[in-house]
């Protein structure tokens, strides 16, 4: 299997490429990111790629892949909705659109969020624009598509958050979301849940193309469902 990774270079996108790289079933990733990941593998191919709105100089080294886990993603916080628009729906949709020309039988997975607007008309910014995405990439004619909606994230194996207020939440209150994931066991996920989730949902498919945090850790762990 082979597989095309955005945003390895985040918490999520990084946690998901360790994982691809570790399975058996995957033998190769092309990880597609604006600079080259301090990483070196066998499994691993990398494209430092600049402009997120145009693919077409790089449209013929997208081709002959299984799946791709669309990881990349920012916060909104200090961001114009017309910014933020572009950043996760324009840049998302673009690429999206060239791998299933380039991939017909494409799986396709995104990370999105909890609170995500799938009505696009609520009053939370972000979520609207989530929602707009979720929606597009499910229209858009993938084999299948699966939108992730993760909760609380606990990142594994080093893994740092790059957003500093993440960071620093990890850091310096880690307690409290354990607390959370022992008081409500099926809000919270982790890295490495998220990447075999993502997987699994490739390999064997998944009824839900929504994924709440109870599906992520269902598909992560498909034998103690």
């Amino acid at each position: 299997m082979k597989i095309i990774i955005t945003g390895a270079s985040g918490m999520v996108g990084k946690g998901v490429l360790l994982e691809c790289l570790d399975h058996e079933q995957v033998d190769q990733v092309l990880a597609i990111g604006r600079s080259k990941l301090d990483l070196e593998h066998s499994k691993l191919k990398q494209i430092v790629h600049k402009d997120f709105s145009d693919y077409s100089s790089i449209k013929s080294e997208l081709a002959g892949y299984d799946a791709c886990y669309l990881c990349m993603g920012v916060s909104a916080a200090g961001l114009t909705e017309e910014k933020y628009t572009e950043i996760t729906h324009l840049y998302t949709l673009t690429l999206a659109k060239t791998l299933v020309e380039m991939n017909p039988g494409m799986i396709c997975t995104y990370v999105s969020g909890q609170g995500t607007d799938s009505t696009e008309q609520g009053r939370a910014m972000w979520a609207r624009v989530k929602g707009r995405t979720e929606n597009d990439l499910l229209a858009l004619g993938f084999k299948r598509a699966y939108m992730f909606r993760p909760g609380a994230i606990i990142p594994l194996r080093g893994i740092k958050p790059s957003s500093k207020l993440y960071r620093f939440l990890i850091t310096n209150l880690k307690w409290l979301i354990y607390l959370v994931k022992f008081l409500a066991p099926n809000s919270v996920v982790n890295t490495s849940q998220i990447g075999s989730a993502m997987i699994n949902a490739t390999l064997k498919g998944y009824d839900a193309r929504v994924l709440t945090p109870k599906h992520i850790l269902i598909l992560a762990n498909p034998e103690q469902a």
